[in-house]
């Protein structure tokens, strides 16, 4: 008989525990800081951010200094890093448990009712135009995407490059303020940087809120480092829109049956 001594993967053990578990499942749709952990979880504050560093120290979450206030840390879900360790664990038990075999980078999305999304940040110059041109890109004709700033300034040129360079359109891209949105009703509205975050007033119609911590590329310096660090947004709004898109997907469909 083949031995069983193998420990089980690291990660399945850490996933196991429920207040890790429901950790996850709150920052796979949206960003936090730790207070506002404790509040949903209702669990103590030195209990959340001992499971929030091991959850760290495994590289599943990551941490990020809010840019409105820096004393404030915003916690994320590394979904790369989580799909490969879960991929991993499934291959380690048996080559053929594979979860994410035969699926797709280029899958269409195939919605059933329409959805409008609203991405904002403040200058609606980089992030949230990146967020708007990718998920119409990817998202199909369901989808009503806009995109607008709490201070707008203007589109700026190194990410209609970038676009160009990924042949995702940039037609109809132009800096907006939020003020003419604020009556309209969306499914979505997801904030891509802090300032606007805590300064997004509310919106009619009660959307589902959602926070992307992420940093400006336009803080660089130069024009080099600000090219790779909007290549590198663009990248990781891919992910999270695909991870949005399929879970929108999925609840049309079992909201149908």
């Amino acid at each position: 008989m083949q031995s069983l001594g193998l420990e089980p993967p690291a990660v399945l053990k850490l996933l196991a525990h429920d207040l890790r578990w429901r950790l996850l499942q709150l920052l796979v749709h949206s960003d936090y800081r730790v207070h506002e952990c404790v509040a949903v979880l209702q669990a103590p504050m030195n209990v959340v951010s001992y499971h929030l560093r091991l959850l760290r120290e495994a590289a599943l979450v990551i941490e990020r200094r809010s840019e409105a206030d820096g004393r404030d840390v915003y916690y994320h879900l590394d979904l790369p890093t989580l799909q490969t360790a879960y991929q991993a664990s499934a291959q380690a038990l048996h080559p053929d448990l594979d979860p994410f075999a035969g699926k797709s980078t280029s899958q269409t999305y195939q919605l059933t009712k329409p959805v409008r999304i609203l991405y904002l940040c403040t200058h609606n110059s980089a992030r949230s135009q990146l967020a708007e041109a990718i998920t119409r890109h990817i998202g199909g004709s369901m989808l009503d995407v806009v995109s607008a700033g709490t201070q707008p300034a203007e589109v700026h040129h190194l990410v209609l490059a970038t676009l160009a360079e990924k042949k995702i359109s940039s037609a109809g891209l132009y800096s907006k303020a939020l003020q003419p949105y604020l009556e309209q009703d969306f499914d979505y509205v997801i904030t891509v940087c802090d300032r606007a975050r805590e300064q997004c007033p509310t919106l009619a119609g009660h959307p589902t809120s959602m926070h992307w911590s992420f940093a400006d590329p336009l803080r660089e310096t130069s024009e080099l480092a600000q090219a790779a660090a909007i290549e590198t947004t663009a990248q990781q709004l891919m992910t999270r829109i695909r991870f949005l898109l399929t879970t929108i997907e999925r609840q049309q469909r079992e909201g149908s049956k």
